[in-house]
């Protein structure tokens, strides 16, 4: 089995492995083109062992490649309470990353 991580940033995890295309939370200073090293990394599997870190794993660095900035998808928050005359409505726009992971080590 190929080599992976588990990485922790933006409040989320996730599991990639090298050549892997990742949406994640925007990180500041990152511009495309650029290599920027990804959080945390919680566990790693090299192709032998599983190492699990408490809470991370000593030594462990993920590297991705930023390919793009761009805004997700509009999330509406509407409420509505009948018969009363109130309703509100909000909208969001997070702004996102596009990585590809260039090594797992």
């Amino acid at each position: 089995m190929e080599a992976y991580a588990v990485i922790e940033t933006g409040g989320n995890q996730y599991r990639v492995k090298k050549d892997d295309v990742v949406s994640v939370e925007l990180i500041e200073g990152a511009e495309a083109g650029q290599q920027v090293e990804l959080g945390r990394v919680l566990a790693l599997y090299d192709g032998s062992s599983l190492k699990i870190g408490m809470p991370v794993v000593e030594g462990a660095s993920v590297t991705a490649e930023v390919l793009e900035d761009y805004r997700a998808p509009k999330v509406v928050a509407f409420k509505k309470k009948r018969r009363k005359g109130y309703h509100r409505k909000v909208g969001h726009r997070q702004n996102l990353l596009k990585v590809k992971i260039v090594s797992v080590a």
